[in-house]
């Protein structure tokens, strides 16, 4: 990607969070009313842009900070 390599890149890390803690993608994303497609691309890191409701939202019902689910990567140099 060009934009990575000017500027790094933001991963979600929502799938590896929900992993680690023994959460179904079903029970977390019915429990943050989110649709399970949209659910889904966070999990796979396909998002291209993010709602912040749905970061809040996921934050509120999975009981973590938005440094769980979030991680930039600077671009290498």
């Amino acid at each position: 990607m060009q934009n990575e390599k000017t500027h790094g890149r933001v991963e979600v890390l929502l799938e590896q969070y929900l992993r680690e803690h023994g959460i179904s993608k079903n029970q977390a994303s019915r429990s943050a009313n989110i649709t399970r497609t949209r659910f889904n691309a966070y999990c796979k890191n396909v998002v291209q842009r993010v709602d912040l409701d749905v970061l809040a939202r996921l934050c509120d019902t999975l009981h973590c900070s938005i440094e769980d689910l979030l991680r930039y990567v600077p671009r290498e140099t």
